[in-house]
């Protein structure tokens, strides 16, 4: 069973007026075959944290540990944590030109893996997982993100987890420009993961639009910088209910 424990977590960005502290000691645990959701209202701190896990080198890491397995994430290159099981889907991908979707996805699972794919077993899953997310098998020819519309982004994002079968995923703001439909596919190709390979999920987002689709055990709710209340579903309603404000008053004796 993988687990990623986070405790402490303190990280600053640099800004105009030197560094700035956005987190400010979060404790965090996920295992294989949970669902984590991290909640709070813009400016919080929630990409912040997807990213520290990931290893982006603008956050600096200024107190604190993450652990996968009992191993020092901290100490790892980014592609290291990759290797690792460590997966992050990103809020805004990045175009890529100049490289396929096909050699992108076979280059990471190469990495990953420790050994490339043979090419025509590759092709089958890859198209099987095209399939599962009623992509187009054209759609592996294209480069990388590019003239891709916010839907194909995240359905790609998703195809990844599919290949890469990572033992925890981090999943920033994934409901972010999808209508009905894509939420419904990326939910589906989400949940069908978690099931599939046991992958402990972490979901960052500050609406409970994609809980309706991805049911979560846990839920966080992170209020500058700090989490500031944890519980089940049941704070997700109450999220939905009556917004951030209920939580500024803890978040304030917390700050203290």
């Amino acid at each position: 069973m993988a687990e990623l424990v986070v405790q402490d977590l303190h990280v600053s960005v640099e800004g105009e007026e030197g560094p700035r502290e956005i987190l400010k000691g979060i404790d965090l645990t996920v295992k294989s075959g949970e669902t984590h959701v991290i909640m709070g209202p813009n400016g919080s701190g929630k990409s912040t944290l997807s990213y520290a896990i990931a290893g982006h080198p603008r956050y600096e890491i200024t107190g604190g540990s993450i652990a996968l397995d009992g191993e020092d994430v901290l100490e790892m290159s980014v592609d290291e944590r990759a290797k690792a099981g460590l997966f992050l889907a990103m809020q805004h991908p990045v175009e890529v030109p100049g490289v396929t979707v096909s050699n992108f996805l076979r280059t990471a699972a190469t990495a990953v893996r420790g050994e490339a794919p043979k090419l025509r077993d590759w092709l089958k899953e890859m198209n099987g997982a095209l399939d599962s997310l009623s992509m187009d098998p054209a759609f592996a020819q294209r480069n990388v993100n590019e003239g891709f519309s916010g839907g194909e982004r995240k359905r790609h994002e998703i195809l990844q987890m599919e290949l890469l079968k990572p033992k925890i995923a981090i999943l920033d703001e994934t409901d972010s420009g999808l209508d009905v439909d894509a939420l419904k596919v990326v939910s589906e190709g989400v949940n069908r993961v978690k099931a599939t390979d046991d992958t402990g999920l972490l979901l960052i987002t500050h609406t409970t639009r994609l809980l309706k689709q991805i049911p979560a055990e846990y839920v966080h709710v992170i209020v500058d910088g700090k989490i500031v209340e944890s519980g089940g579903p049941e704070l997700a309603e109450k999220i939905d209910a009556e917004g951030y404000e209920s939580f500024l008053p803890a978040a304030a004796a917390a700050a203290k």
